[in-house]
């Protein structure tokens, strides 16, 4: 066991980590940055959720299933005849997988330019020394890292339904459903939030019969209405099956399918048998290991770390950013963050605006906002003015079909 000490050690390489441990750098800092993600092989596979199981993975698979959507339904119309279309759905995973490698490998180089100190395990609070804390890293080779200051990015995991846990085969979480090897009959998916539309286009797309169950009983709420209302429309036109305002009663796995009892928005019970489930019903804070209550660390309610403004926590010289903190959890927030944490400890004036946060769901189309909704704005009485235009007028719209 080694002893080694750093001016910032930074617990998470997703995007908030990797990103404030480089900038960190970049500032003269003497940085570490721990992360347990493992590849296949078991080496590291820094980038978090969103580079192993979330954004870049998601991307390819829709990409994958867009132009194979495309060459059947869309290339005739473009002079482009095409017979015996087939789908290899295990090519598609394996180049899923190599884009996903690409961009840990990317995280590596930068890590080594920029001079940031890797470390590859589980790394937690041992304890407050003088000075600052005593960091644990659990891996091939166990450390204790000094550190004056600490940044938290250990960002968060799938929420399961009650009684129905993730096991990755038939009930699946994000993980899960970037992994299926062959194209499912029947696909379930609970709710319609950007993760359970994008999955569902995904395997729609490839052949699925596909339903939604969203407990809310309007589609999409943090989207504008008018958006909101066309998206629908759509996705129903492309064959997802969106049913809005039901109650998930019970989930049942067997061998061969797992079905769900629940009562539609009419009061009506239904069932519903699915070879596979995905279950997209939000995140949670991931703080379990780290030893919060060892050092004092204050979590709120919901498990996530307790932040000011500038993502301070309740501990001298401990930051907290990403999904593991207060707001919505998006990589671009947490790399705001991650710059701002870094410079915050300069001394300089780093600053995150989330009212200028934007979102998108990368469906087909995809949709994106930033800002206040006009249903907001109605509901503050705040004055606005609203504007429209047709994309259908566009010519290069019509030109791309």
């Amino acid at each position: 066991m080694s002893n080694k000490s750093f001016d910032i050690v930074v617990i998470g390489a997703g995007p908030g980590g990797y990103i404030a441990a480089i900038r960190a750098a970049q500032l003269g800092f003497n940085v570490a940055c721990i992360d347990e993600w493992k590849n296949s092989e078991g080496g590291p596979a820094p980038g978090g959720t969103c580079t192993n199981v979330g954004c870049i993975p998601s991307k390819a698979l829709l990409q994958s299933s867009e132009n194979f959507d495309h060459a059947g339904h869309a290339f005739a119309e473009h002079g482009i005849k095409l017979a015996n279309l087939e789908i290899d759905v295990a090519r598609m995973l394996a180049r899923k997988d190599s884009v996903v490698k690409q961009n840990n490998d990317g995280i590596l180089y930068l890590f080594k330019k920029n001079k940031v100190t890797f470390f590859h395990g589980r790394g937690s609070f041992a304890k407050a020394v003088d000075g600052g804390y005593e960091i644990a890293v659990k891996g091939k080779a166990d450390e204790v890292l000094q550190a004056k200051h600490v940044i938290v990015a250990t960002g968060s995991s799938a929420r399961a339904l009650p009684g129905a846990a993730f096991d990755e085969e038939r009930i699946l979480s994000n993980d899960g459903a970037l992994r299926i090897g062959a194209v499912p009959k029947r696909l379930g998916v609970v709710g319609s939030g950007v993760i359970g539309l994008e999955m569902g286009s995904v395997w729609r797309r490839l052949g699925a019969d596909v339903t939604v169950l969203e407990a809310l009983p309007n589609f999409l709420g943090a989207v504008d209405d008018g958006v909101a209302k066309e998206a629908l429309k759509l996705f129903t036109k492309q064959g997802l099956k969106i049913q809005l305002g039901v109650r998930i009663d019970a989930v049942k796995s067997g061998k061969k399918a797992v079905t769900v009892s629940y009562v539609d928005a009419q009061g009506a019970s239904q069932t519903l048998e699915v070879d596979r489930l995905i279950v997209s019903i939000g995140r949670v804070p991931h703080t379990e290991g780290l030893n919060a209550e060892g050092v004092g660390l204050a979590l709120d309610e919901r498990g996530a770390i307790v932040v000011d403004a500038d993502c301070k926590t309740n501990l001298a010289n401990v930051w907290a950013v990403g999904d593991v903190v207060r707001g919505p959890m998006l990589a671009h927030k947490a790399e705001e963050e991650g710059v701002a944490v870094a410079e915050r400890i300069a001394g300089q004036h780093g600053h995150v605006n989330f009212n200028t946060i934007p979102w998108v769901i990368y469906t087909s189309p995809e949709i994106a906002w930033v800002g206040q909704t006009e249903q907001q704005l109605k509901a503050e009485g705040r004055a606005y003015k609203a504007g429209q235009f047709p994309f259908l007028a566009n010519g290069r719209a019509r030109a791309l079909g």
